[in-house]
């Protein structure tokens, strides 16, 4: 019974790991769409992995490393190569060209700054539990805002081909690899005093599932993906003015 116990939500972690080198494969093969749409799954898996490791008391060491791994695949190399083929197939940058090695080298530092990311967080795992998280999550970047994005503009080409994606992409990929390594305060998702932002969660929860799975309403995921990522920067600014209030009426007396 232990062994299965752990085995299920290593086997979502493994099966999204799974997914995220799918997409690289798929995205390979020209169909964007598909592609993104198998990081968003890859990022209801990774919800999935860790509610049923919480619910049947199955967290470990090795499922906290595994979890990291598949998280790089999934949210790190994954929308970094969809970044990549996007920039090539919908933003006509041509291989060997100018803007071709400055999107590589974007996508580049958007893995090396997500495997950092995810390396920090390891490292703090064992202390207590905050609210927060520091620096932007990957699954946000890569499961949230990249492969919605990527799914808008392969359904939009003819705006997406009117767009200096050339210039756009690159600059996205650094801003999410700088923000992933900054020490922004970012809201955790769990349960708040508030029944108002727990009822908005169960609801976005339940949307997003349905979304993933029919494959529908992407503007809806990506315009909430941008939302909570404003209010989220816009919540950890206020909350740490908070806290460094009473430090600075101490110094004063």
């Amino acid at each position: 019974m232990s062994i299965l116990r752990y085995t299920i939500p290593n086997s979502f972690t493994a099966l999204s790991l799974l997914l995220g080198l799918g997409s690289i494969v798929t995205g390979y093969l020209g169909d964007l769409e598909l592609a993104a749409w198998m990081i968003v799954w890859c990022g209801l898996l990774d919800v999935l992995d860790g509610l049923a490791a919480r619910l049947l008391k199955a967290t470990s060491p090795f499922g906290a490393e595994f979890d990291s791994m598949a998280d790089l695949v999934a949210f790190g190399v994954a929308p970094a190569m969809l970044v990549l083929q996007a920039g090539m197939q919908l933003g006509g940058v041509e291989v060997g060209s100018g803007p071709f090695w400055v999107l590589l080298v974007a996508v580049g530092v958007y893995v090396l700054c997500g495997a950092m990311r995810l390396a920090r967080f390891n490292l703090t795992s064992d202390k207590p539990s905050s609210d927060w998280f520091s620096g932007i999550p990957i699954t946000a970047a890569g499961g949230g805002l990249i492969s919605t994005a990527i799914i808008l503009l392969a359904r939009y080409e003819d705006i997406a081909v009117a767009m200096p994606l050339h210039v756009y992409l690159p600059l996205t990929m650094f801003a999410f690899g700088l923000a992933m390594i900054s020490t922004i305060r970012f809201p955790k998702i769990r349960r708040r005093d508030s029944k108002l932002i727990n009822g908005f969660q169960a609801f976005n929860f339940a949307a997003s599932y349905y979304c993933g799975i029919t494959r529908s309403f992407p503007e809806y995921l990506f315009f909430m993906a941008v939302f909570l990522l404003i209010v989220g920067i816009i919540a950890g600014r206020i909350s740490k003015r908070r806290e460094s209030r009473p430090l600075a009426a101490d110094a004063g007396k």
